[in-house]
């Protein structure tokens, strides 16, 4: 447990499409953080570690990598994932610092269990075997229009786009419905944000509910 003068640790997510702009809000809400003084350590999955941006390159670079399987998908990210937490968020977490993470488990619960159509107890169970108690206080889904997430998508891509980058509107529409999904069956942990609004506007509302929840 924190002592009364160091401050709990706290692990906030982000969620959303490709191309809903999370990077840029994860850097905004670290400035505001580091501005009251608090640690920040910025993550991204897969990646965030060694080991974990060599299963980064396997999933999104590997000439075979349209081949790939859903199930074998699902165990490369939550790999990348058990690894991350062990190495980086679970000891961030007990010495106070603020965590964010570009994508954590709910990105294996939409993307691997609804988008591409595994059953969900399997998802469930690997993701939590992966994360073991460490589950985000604060899960922050940045919902755009699917047409919105796939032209910013196309504006990006190089000559070479990587495998999310290919993949059609079917699977992005499953995607944005899984998040919407996931937020009325956690209210309390999940909210979504209009990832259409200003880069500003959309700053002070992840803000207000960071607030609420370091307080």
């Amino acid at each position: 447990m924190p002592s009364k003068s160091q401050p709990a640790g706290k692990l906030i997510s982000f969620e959303g499409s490709e191309g809903s702009g999370k990077s840029t809000q994860i850097a905004r809400l670290a400035a505001h953080l580091q501005e009251i003084g608090r640690e920040v350590v910025a993550t991204r999955e897969p990646g965030g570690t060694e080991i974990g941006e060599q299963i980064r390159n396997i999933i999104v670079h590997n000439s075979k990598g349209d081949e790939m399987c859903p199930e074998t998908e699902l165990l490369l990210f939550t790999a990348a994932r058990a690894q991350v937490v062990r190495e980086v968020i679970a000891p961030a977490l007990a010495r106070g610092a603020v965590v964010l993470t570009d994508r954590y488990l709910d990105s294996s619960t939409v993307y691997q269990g609804i988008a591409r159509n595994l059953a969900p107890g399997p998802v469930s169970e690997i993701n939590r075997f992966a994360v073991g108690e460490i589950m985000p206080h604060l899960t922050l889904v940045i919902d755009v229009p699917t047409e919105v997430s796939l032209s910013r998508i196309r504006q990006r891509a190089t000559d070479l786009p990587d495998r999310m980058e290919r993949e059609n509107i079917s699977f992005y529409t499953k995607v944005r419905e899984g998040y919407l999904l996931l937020a009325k069956q956690w209210p309390e942990r999940v909210v979504v944000l209009d990832g259409t609004l200003s880069p500003d506007a959309l700053d002070k509302k992840i803000w207000t509910e960071v607030q609420m929840r370091l307080e």
